[in-house]
């Protein structure tokens, strides 16, 4: 169930961080049928590569604090738009997956301390 919940809210920030970012190019979503699909894929990616690339990072995710994981999450977006299609989903730089990255974190945190006080 955990599983569906994450897709679920990942979807709802995809199509929320698409029209705050309309404006600037940053990250593009072509509707928000195509939200779903790169909502699920980000999860798979995050269940079979996400932990690969963590254990082979993790030297220097220790020498930086954990910040490396931001990398990663980026990196995870951008195999996403590959995967999906950058027609479809797209972000303008590496740099513009990195934010996107940061505050799709941040708002898990929130959702997740939420939960945890429930």
């Amino acid at each position: 169930m955990e599983f569906w919940k994450r897709v679920l809210i990942d979807t709802i920030l995809f199509i929320a961080l698409a029209g705050l970012f309309a404006g600037t190019g940053m990250f593009y979503i072509t509707s928000a049928w195509i939200a779903p699909l790169a909502s699920f894929v980000l999860a798979i990616l995050n269940v079979a590569i996400k932990p690969i690339l963590v254990i082979l990072s993790l030297p220097i995710n220790i020498l930086t604090l954990g910040l490396f994981s931001v990398v990663i999450n980026g990196i995870m977006l951008q195999l996403t738009s590959m995967l999906v299609g950058s027609a479809n989903f797209h972000f303008s730089s590496f740099g513009a997956a990195m934010l996107i990255a940061i505050i799709m974190a941040i708002f898990n945190a929130v959702i997740t301390s939420h939960e945890d006080r429930l």
